[in-house]
């Protein structure tokens, strides 16, 4: 059975054993994790070990930073890698699978003034080509993974279509760096969502699932018949995490998804 998680903002309790179980109660395997910046995800590291040491499945960690792998500054870059290689650390000792991070999240968009970035398409490759080695070689040393997030053209202007990473992590060529598939930024970039999700199956690590809408599952009009379909057709043995805005209260709406993922899975 295909995991099914939720991130851990929507989640009420004090800790996150009381987190995890309202999470199994509406329906959910486990906690897709945030990690801030600032080396904050690492300071909660007794708290993740307790939490794991009493059961509580975290799979995956998803960055909630200011910046990123691919910034335009030099030290911004450096810093965000510096994070997500503490963060990639803290999941190898909670024995989770990996760290996923975009290329950059509202730095620029070719889509809104001024339209032209004030790097090249060279050099924002070359940029990303290295830290993903670096990122990659990482993970690979500590036993888990790196997953490389395509966003939508309005978020980021580097990496937009899941084939954007797939080619990113061919040409880094570590079985460590693989891709994650978000339905909402799939929604808005890729012509066949079912296509290309199969174009990736090779280096698929990760889902992340939300509607057309950024709502949470069965909120918009994505097929989730089709996306189901298509995650068995090959293979797909990954988790999926519900990312996500909210319709309503989360006790309203929330235990409803993981019936319909399943219904479909």
């Amino acid at each position: 059975m295909t995991p099914i998680t939720l991130q851990e903002q929507h989640l009420p309790g004090a800790s996150l054993e009381e987190k995890f179980e309202t999470a199994t109660a509406w329906g959910f395997d486990g906690i897709e994790l945030r990690a801030q910046g600032n080396f904050v995800f690492e300071s909660r590291l007794p708290e993740l070990r307790r939490a794991h040491a009493n059961g509580v499945l975290m799979p995956t960690v998803c960055v909630e930073m200011s910046h990123f792998i691919g910034a335009f500054d030099d030290d911004l870059r450096r810093d965000a890698i510096a994070q997500l290689r503490s963060q990639l650390t803290v999941m190898a000792e909670i024995e989770g699978r990996g760290a996923m991070t975009p290329a950059s999240y509202g730095m620029f968009s070719r889509r809104l003034p001024p339209f032209e970035p004030p790097r090249s398409a060279e050099a924002d490759h070359a940029v990303l080509v290295e830290a993903l080695g670096t990122l990659g070689e990482h993970a690979r040393s500590v036993g888990v993974e790196l997953y490389l997030e395509p966003l939508n053209r309005y978020e980021d202007h580097m990496v937009n279509r899941l084939q954007d990473a797939a080619l990113l992590i061919k040409e880094v060529g570590l079985d460590s760096v693989r891709v994650v598939a978000d339905t909402y930024h799939m929604n808005i970039e890729e012509v066949d969502p079912a296509a290309a999700l199969q174009s990736v199956a090779d280096c698929l690590g990760h889902v992340q699932a939300s509607d057309s809408n950024r709502l949470e599952p069965g909120a918009g009009h994505v097929d989730w018949a089709l996306f189901g379909a298509t995650l068995r057709s090959i293979g797909y043995d990954g988790t999926i995490a519900v990312e996500s805005r909210l319709s309503g209260e989360a006790a309203a709406v929330l235990p409803r998804v993981p019936a319909l993922l399943r219904r479909y899975l």
